[in-house]
């Protein structure tokens, strides 16, 4: 039987170590590098994806196409592999809310391809055990097979087009969310000279969360550019859901004020963060 082609739309951190765990289960692993930034060509080439170019190319030649972007990429993305005529299985695993999800799925089976939906949760896959991909719709279980035996686990759930999307925004509103509250009771303590104070009771009362504040900042602060379109998706999930959707557009506003530290070689430290965050503008313009 011979292998079957994948195809990684695109190969950041995470897209890289998709491909590269599906590779190492035994498919080809394509890319697109037309419009891709240097970084990306280094990145796919370290992991051995092979470059056909263009994304006509990529999808001629594949019988997956796996999307993994920026949330509010994840749209603009279907629709260009559907202009193709994508006969074959598209994974969408974009943190993307479950209606988003739904509207790719129309748009690609509408041009002949069939849809499954996905949900990544964990870091880029390197170690057994630490990265989970989530499935869910008629082809799921095809698509675990690209991955069986590699690092990247994956997990078939009920086959309802959304519902590896709906577990990626439960999972994130509680990950992101509760970070996003943390920088900002850090920021709020220190803005009114409490902080210490703070740091003392949470020794005594819930000893873990000074650590973790601290590593949640040095997680998160140069990368929370990447959160605001996800903190987006929530919003609109909640939303559909009918409930409050006050919590992800307040963690949007936290990650917003934070890009400035985006690809600093360090992570800034928390007084220096509660001077950015309490600025009136996005991007700690005071």
């Amino acid at each position: 039987m011979p292998k079957a082609t994948v195809g990684i739309l695109h190969p950041g951190e995470m897209g890289s170590s998709v491909g590269a765990a599906a590779r190492a289960a035994g498919a080809r692993v394509v890319w697109a590098s037309r419009d891709r930034s240097p970084a990306s060509r280094t990145r796919a080439s370290s992991y051995g994806l092979e470059d056909l170019g263009s994304l006509d190319r990529l999808v001629a030649a594949a019988d997956f196409v796996i999307s993994i972007c920026p949330p509010h990429a994840a749209l603009e993305v279907a629709r260009s592999v559907a202009v193709l005529r994508f006969p074959g299985v598209y994974i969408d695993a974009n943190a993307i809310s479950p209606d988003k999800a739904r509207s790719i799925a129309g748009l690609i089976e509408n041009a002949g391809g069939t849809f499954v939906d996905g949900g990544i949760i964990g870091p880029p896959a390197a170690e057994p055990g630490a990265t989970r991909l989530y499935l869910a719709g008629r082809q799921a279980a095809r698509v675990a097979e690209l991955f069986h035996g590699s690092v990247l686990e994956t997990v078939q759930m009920q086959p309802r087009v959304g519902a590896a999307s709906a577990l990626k925004m439960a999972y994130s509103s509680w990950t992101k969310g509760s970070a996003a509250l943390l920088i900002a009771l850090r920021a709020f303590a220190i803005t009114e000279g409490i902080d210490a104070d703070l740091l003392a009771e949470w020794q005594r009362s819930i000893p873990d969360l000074p650590a973790r504040s601290e590593r949640t900042l040095s997680l998160n602060a140069r990368k929370a550019w990447r959160f605001v379109g996800e903190m987006e998706e929530m919003a609109e999930t909640f939303q559909s859901a009918g409930l409050p959707t006050g919590f992800p557009f307040a963690a949007k506003e936290i990650y917003q004020r934070l890009d400035c530290y985006k690809n600093l070689p360090a992570p800034p430290s928390f007084p220096e963060v509660a001077r950015r965050i309490r600025a009136s503008e996005p991007g700690g313009r005071e």
